[in-house]
């Protein structure tokens, strides 16, 4: 009965890191969509979709013949394996927040020094 009792496991709690691969796919990916100023609709999709990201990785995959005639087929397999993790979207959900936060880090260091009394004279 050892080996029954692993048989319905899934993986760990928490957000899935990329691996190698998958990373530099990932990152464009983030990058992109905090580059387009798409964070806000970006996060409610990923969260509405957090159930069904394995569906939406296998759905990738089949759309890769399609895909590859377009795009770097490699990067696509790769990001379609990296959704097929369980903590994918909280993964990609988090790294779009902390890179908005980079985004906006030096317009608030901008703001204070416009309205610094010191920096106007």
């Amino acid at each position: 009965m050892e080996w029954l009792k692993h048989a319905f496991a899934v993986e760990p709690p928490g957000p899935a890191e990329p691996t190698e691969a998958e990373r530099p796919v990932v990152e464009r990916v983030c990058h992109e969509i905090v580059r387009r100023g798409m964070t806000t609709p970006a996060l409610l999709v990923l969260e509405m979709s957090r159930p069904l990201n394995f569906v939406g990785a296998q759905a990738l995959h089949f759309l890769s013949p399609i895909v590859s005639a377009l795009t770097d087929a490699q990067g696509h397999k790769h990001f379609a394996a990296f959704l097929e993790h369980r903590g994918s979207i909280e993964y990609m959900c988090r790294r779009i927040e902390e890179l908005e936060a980079e985004r906006k880090r030096p317009q608030r260091e901008t703001e204070r020094h416009r309205s610094d009394p010191e920096h106007n004279e």
